[in-house]
């Protein structure tokens, strides 16, 4: 537009030195006008043009500078407005699953129940490649007490893909994974329905897409900052880690549960260069066990109380390293309309009204504790990092619902007692291009084993359900899972780009654990290959 309006302008000016009153001038003063000119065409043909599209027109809005706060490496986008930063992760997967006909329940063993309580497992073991993760990022820093953060994840939505690294546990829409097996019945029949999706079940229907929609409040109160909106409570330390620097292709699954979104609002205190830091919080908590908190109307007026501590009590020594523990807890209160006494209701009154939830109220709780080490740059096994952590569920499943039932109890359990479930895991890692050997590495050593890390953890977690056989209208017992797995982690660019290889050995409760139970060890160790971008 600026070229035009100069070339038009030029052309005013030539014409005007056509005309009579300019032609008495002196080929001095004319020769002047000419160089003027030439002088202003070639600046204008020495800046970089601006387009007229969608663009271009934010380009101008902003700014379009290289250097100086504008466009160029590692820049960020100015708007008129604050500061906004743009980022994002892609994780991509191919798994390979170990295959079996047959699944966790054992067909011979309950083969004459009606219907079978076993499935083919056909669709559990297929391989195949996968979009784990694909999260777009928006920081906002509005006001330098201000800041405003939205995370997306299209992903989330899928729903038919199998659980890992245990493929027997259910898989639910925007949980990403779950954590507990289809329960069956004492007598191995009839799989249940997971797909309540009404909230006077406890289940209801979230947008799975909106992961983070968040404001954060810092500066003002010394040592503290405050965030209200959406995002993950802060339990334990895998659990909130960002998905883009996992150690392993997936979380353990004890820590899954606390990677789960809430709405709420968070105080977050540090002192000491960050030794010590706690944070103090109250969220919805909607639904029942196992559910998905995100983007959802609170389904009672109790909230979940979050408080959790975080102590580094050696950090950053050069000899000895760094060791990081914490302690977290999650409380609250689940259940409404029913009333502690639903359970003991009959007829047409059985659990209460018909527009309530049908769910005795429920305390429900989570802990986590941690330790990590990780040795300094110094020490003779800088490189090498241990961490290890606990957890532990309380809750109770919505009546007639996620569990199956069995034959003798068809339309489900009615009232489900609360269960405690646990879980741990301890993993161990060496990095070589922090190892005391990075130095030395040269040729195809710098380029094939310098950007490797050699990872292993064992995980284990109570999560196979199974109706009690002398009580299965009421009480569940519950079976573990045994996860070894064995890694290596490719730095191409830091976390940037990476790629992880883990194999994953998987052992279920079987019939050699459990008398008189129709169960089996699956054979179903996986291969899972990641391959990460993020910005």
């Amino acid at each position: 537009m600026k070229r035009a309006i100069v070339w038009v302008l030029s052309l005013g000016v030539l014409a005007g030195l056509c005309a009579p009153s300019v032609q008495a001038a002196s080929k001095e003063e004319f020769q002047k006008l000419k160089d003027d000119l030439r002088k202003l065409r070639e600046q204008i043909e020495t800046q970089r043009p601006v387009g007229s599209g969608p663009v271009g027109q934010a380009a101008a809005t902003v700014g379009d500078k290289y250097g100086e706060g504008g466009f160029g490496p590692n820049e960020s986008v100015i708007t008129r407005q604050g500061n906004l930063k743009i980022g994002g992760l892609v994780q991509v997967w191919y798994y390979s699953i170990q295959n079996d006909q047959r699944g966790w329940v054992d067909p011979d063993a309950s083969g004459g129940a009606t219907p079978a309580g076993f499935g083919s497992n056909e669709v559990s073991d297929n391989d195949g490649f996968r979009v784990r993760r694909a999260q777009l990022r928006f920081t906002m820093d509005v006001h330098e007490n201000v800041t405003a953060y939205v995370q997306f994840d299209n992903s989330r939505e899928a729903s038919s893909f199998p659980n890992l690294p245990q493929n027997q546990s259910q898989v639910k829409a925007g949980d990403g994974t779950a954590f507990y097996n289809a329960g069956v019945g004492p007598t191995g029949a009839a799989n249940g329905n997971f797909n309540n999706a009404v909230v006077q079940s406890g289940a209801g229907s979230p947008n799975f897409t909106l992961q983070d929609a968040y404001i954060n409040v810092h500066g003002i109160l010394p040592h503290h900052d405050m965030t209200t909106g959406q995002f993950r409570r802060h339990l334990g330390e895998e659990g909130v880690r960002d998905s883009g620097q996992l150690d392993f292709v997936e979380r353990a699954m004890i820590t899954q549960l606390a990677n789960n979104r809430d709405l709420g609002s968070q105080i977050h205190g540090f002192w000491w260069d960050d030794r010590l830091q706690y944070w103090v919080g109250a969220f919805n908590g909607a639904g029942t066990a196992f559910q998905a908190h995100a983007n959802r109307g609170d389904d009672n007026d109790n909230k979940d109380w979050v408080a959790s501590i975080l102590i580094r009590p050696l950090w950053n020594n050069e000899t000895w390293g760094s060791i990081e523990l914490g302690y977290s807890i999650m409380y609250g209160i689940g259940g409404e309309s029913g009333g502690r006494d639903a359970e003991n209701l009959t007829g047409s009154h059985a659990g209460g009204p018909v527009d309530g939830l049908r769910r005795t109220n429920t305390v429900h709780s989570l802990q986590y504790a941690y330790l990590s080490w990780k040795a300094g740059e110094e020490s003779p096994v800088s490189g090498w990092w241990i961490r290890g952590e606990w957890g532990q569920y309380r809750d109770r499943f919505a009546p007639n619902g996620e569990v199956a039932s069995s034959t003798a109890f068809a339309n489900g359990i009615a009232s489900p007692a609360e269960f405690n479930i646990d879980g741990w895991y301890v993993s161990t890692g060496y990095k070589m291009s922090d190892s005391i050997w990075a130095d030395d590495l040269d040729g195809w050593g710098a380029h094939i084993l310098k950007p490797m890390e050699f990872t292993f953890r064992y995980d284990v977690m109570d999560n196979l359900f199974f109706q009690d056989m002398d009580n299965p209208d009421r009480e569940l017992d519950v079976f573990k899972t045994q996860v070894f797995t064995a890694g290596i982690n490719y730095y191409i660019k830091d976390h940037n780009a990476k790629i992880q290889v883990n194999y994953n050995w998987v052992l279920e409760a079987g019939e050699d654990q459990i008398n008189e139970r129709q169960l089996r060890e699956v054979r179903n160790n996986n291969l899972v290959v990641n391959f990460q971008v993020a910005w």
